[in-house]
C-alpha cells in the first residue's frame, strides 16, 4: 500500500512539476515536489550494469569490518565488491537503444566535437559566476577525484576527430588523437560496460588512495598520521606508484589546495582521538580519523557547496533536509534520531537503501558533472590579511606541473583567501577555458579537453541533449528557441547541428539551457543530481547504519556533528577569520578585508 501510494505521489509531482515547475512554487510546496520527484527517479532511473568484471569472488575479508577498505570492497558486507575499485558505471537511462555507445561515425563526427568545441565552447570573454567563489570550482574536481575516473583503452586504436581546413590545431599534433574509453562487454540489453578506475563511495579515495601502494607510502605509521611536506602535500616520492596518465594528470593548485587541507584536517582528527583515546593503535587512529573526515566532507558538500550553486531557497532546504531531516538541525541535537524516515530525520544513521538496485555512481552522473567551464582564466594571489595583490597567474601556470612550485612558494592563508575573493566561470556556452583546449598531456601530447568532454558521451552511450530529457520523463526542446533563451545561441545551434536540435549534445544543452533561480547548472542536470546525492548517502553503510558512536567513537560523531568547511578553515588558517566573520556560505564570495 505504501508503494502505491509513493508511486501515486510520484506521478502527481511530476505533473506539478511539469505545469508549474518545481522552483515557481513556495517552498514548502516545492520542496514535497521534490521529495516525489525523487521518489520517481529512484523507481524508473537506476539501472545496474552488472557485477564487477574481475569477477564473483570477493577478496578476502579484512580483519575488522568496521572500518573503510583502501579498494572500497566491503563497504556492504552482503556483496563486498559492490562500489569496490573496477566496478562499472551503472546508468540512469533504461539500457537499450538509449544507452548504447554511438556509431563510430557519429562518435567523431555528426558534427565533430572539435567543431564543437571551437564554435559553441571556446571562451571569447570569461563570464564569471558572481554568487560563487572558487573554492566552489576547486571543491567540485575534488569531490570528482573522490567518486570516479575512467581507465583509457591504451592498446586500441585512438579516436581521430575531424578537424576542419580551417583548425588552428598545431600540425605538429595532427590528427588529433583521443584514447578510447576501456569497456567490457555487457549484457545483450547493455552491450558495453565501462568500469571506475577509483571507488564509488564517498570515502575519500582522492586523499586516500584506491590502491594500497599508494595508501601506504603516504602513511607515517605512528599516530595514525600521514605525513606532510612543507608545501603541504604527501612526499613526491609516494606518487611514483600512479599512473602519471591518469587522475594525478588532471590536478590544478585548487585542487592540491583542497587535498592538503582535508590532510591536515586527518592529522587533526588523530591527534583528537589519540588525546581522547590513548590505548588506540596507529592502524585504529588512522581509520577511525579516515571515518571521520569522510562523512564530514560528506557533509560539507550536501548543507555548504550544494546550497552555494544551487542557491533556490527549496534547494538549500532541501540538501539540509538530504542531512538533517526536516525537523533540522536542532532537533537532532537535542533529541537524536527520533524518526526512521529519512524525509523528518534526514539520511545518516537512518537504514541502508539501495532502491533495488546495485549501488554505483552512473554514467549520466559523470556526464552531468563536466564541469571545466568553472576555471577561470587566470587567478590573482593576494595577502590574507591586507588583500593586497601579489601576482596574477595564467591558468596554464596553475595546472599539474607548477602545483608543488605554488604551494612551495605561496603560503596556502593567502591562496584560500585569493580563492575565497575569486569567481569560478559560469556555466554557459563560449566560456570554456582556452588554456584546457590545447592542454599538455604528461606523454607530450596535446588534448582539447571540450572536445574529449564532448567526444566522450557518445562514446559510452550518454544520450544527447533532448533524448536525455526524455528519459527522465522531461519535455524535449521542439526548436533551438525551446532550449535556449538566448536567441544569438539559438542561431548558433543551429548552424553548428544543421538544424536538427535532436542531434544536440548533452552537455552543449546544459550549458545553453535557461536556469532557476539562484542556479549555478541547469535543471535537466538537477534531475540527476536529485537522485544521485542522496542515492551516495543512503546505499553507504558507513553514512548509515554505522553512523554511531561504536563505529566512530564518540569524538568522532562529535567531530562530524560540530564541524563545516568554515570551522575546517579556521581550524588550519586562523588569520582567515576577520575575513570570514562577514561570510554566510564559505563557498560564497569572501569580502575584501
Amino acid at each position: 500500500m505504501i508503494g502505491v501510494v509513493r508511486s501515486i505521489a510520484g506521478m502527481v509531482a511530476e505533473r506539478v512539476d511539469d505545469v508549474v515547475g518545481w522552483h515557481e512554487l513556495p517552498r514548502s510546496l516545492g520542496l514535497v515536489v521534490l521529495i516525489g520527484l525523487r521518489s520517481r527517479l529512484r523507481a524508473h532511473n537506476l539501472f545496474d550494469a552488472g557485477p564487477h568484471p574481475d569477477g564473483p569472488a570477493p577478496p578476502p575479508a579484512p580483519a575488522d569490518t568496521r572500518v573503510r577498505t583502501i579498494d572500497g570492497t566491503y563497504t556492504d558486507l552482503d556483496d563486498p565488491r559492490m562500489g569496490s575499485a573496477g566496478s562499472l558505471f551503472g546508468r540512469n537511462v533504461a539500457p537499450g537503444p538509449c544507452a548504447r555507445p554511438e556509431a563510430p561515425d557519429a562518435v567523431v563526427g555528426g558534427p565533430s566535437p572539435r567543431l564543437v568545441s571551437r564554435q559553441l565552447l571556446a571562451r571569447d570573454d570569461f563570464r564569471p559566476a558572481t554568487s560563487l567563489n572558487l573554492l566552489a570550482a576547486a571543491w567540485i574536481q575534488f569531490e570528482v577525484h573522490d567518486w570516479m575516473s575512467h581507465f583509457d583503452a591504451t592498446a586500441e586504436a585512438p579516436w581521430e576527430p575531424e578537424l576542419a581546413g580551417d583548425d588552428p590545431w598545431p600540425q605538429a599534433h595532427c590528427p588529433m588523437r583521443v584514447n578510447r574509453t576501456l569497456s567490457r562487454p555487457g549484457t545483450h540489453a547493455n552491450p558495453t560496460v565501462y568500469p571506475n578506475r577509483d571507488t564509488h563511495w564517498w570515502d575519500g579515495s582522492q586523499i586516500y588512495g584506491s590502491e594500497p601502494t599508494y595508501a601506504d607510502a603516504i602513511r607515517e605509521w605512528d599516530g595514525g598520521r600521514i605525513v606532510l611536506g612543507r608545501d603541504g602535500l604527501p612526499p613526491v616520492a609516494a606518487e611514483e606508484s600512479l599512473d602519471p596518465n591518469g587522475p594525478i594528470a588532471n590536478t590544478w593548485v585548487g585542487l592540491a589546495l583542497l587535498q592538503s587541507l582535508f590532510l591536515k584536517e586527518h592529522n587533526a582528527i588523530c591527534r583528537r582521538l589519540h588525546s581522547a583515546y590513548p590505548e588506540m593503535t596507529d592502524q585504529q587512529l588512522y581509520d577511525t580519523a579516515r571515518l571521520a573526515n569522510t562523512a564530514l566532507m560528506a557533509k560539507i558538500h550536501t548543507v555548504d557547496w550544494t546550497p552555494a550553486i544551487i542557491a533556490h531557497p527549496t534547494t538549500v532546504a532541501a540538501m539540509r533536509g538530504n542531512w538533517f531531516g526536516l525537523l533540522g538541525e536542532k532537533f537532532g541535537l537535542h533529541h537524536g534520531r527520533v524518526f526512521d524516515s529519512e524525509v523528518l530525520s534526514g539520511i545518516p544513521g537512518g537504514r541502508t537503501d539501495f532502491h533495488g538496485v546495485p549501488y554505483s555512481l552512473t554514467e549520466d552522473f559523470v556526464a552531468v558533472y563536466r564541469m571545466h567551464p568553472l576555471l577561470p582564466d587566470e587567478l590573482t594571489i593576494r595577502e590574507a590579511g591586507s588583500d593586497r595583490p601579489k601576482r596574477t597567474i595564467g591558468l596554464s601556470d596553475l595546472l599539474a606541473d607548477d602545483v608543488r612550485p605554488t604551494l612551495g612558494v605561496e603560503s596556502a592563508a593567502d591562496l584560500f583567501h585569493s580563492f575565497g575573493r575569486a569567481h569560478p566561470g559560469a556555466l554557459d556556452l563560449h566560456n570554456f577555458p582556452n588554456a584546457l583546449r590545447e592542454l599538455p598531456r604528461p606523454d607530450g601530447s596535446l588534448m582539447d579537453l571540450a572536445t574529449v568532454d564532448i567526444l566522450r558521451n557518445r562514446e559510452r552511450g550518454v544520450p544527447r541533449y533532448n533524448e536525455f530529457r526524455r528519459q527522465l520523463r522531461l519535455r524535449p526542446a521542439k526548436t533551438f528557441d525551446d532550449l535556449t533563451d538566448n536567441p544569438k545561441w539559438a542561431c548558433e545551434l543551429a548552424r553548428v547541428y544543421d538544424g536538427d536540435v535532436e542531434q544536440v549534445d548533452l552537455m552543449v544543452g546544459l550549458y545553453a539551457e535557461t536556469r532557476p533561480q539562484g542556479f549555478g547548472f541547469s535543471d535537466t542536470a538537477f534531475r540527476v543530481f536529485i537522485l544521485m546525492a542522496s542515492r551516495r548517502i543512503s546505499s553507504d553503510r558507513f553514512l548509515t547504519v554505522d553512523f554511531r558512536p561504536e563505529i566512530y567513537t564518540e569524538v568522532g560523531m562529535s567531530w562530524v556533528r560540530q564541524n563545516s568547511m568554515r570551522s575546517v578553515l579556521l581550524r588550519h588558517f586562523p588569520t582567515l577569520a576577520p575575513t570570514l566573520a562577514d561570510v554566510a556560505n564559505p563557498f560564497a564570495p569572501w569580502p575584501a578585508p
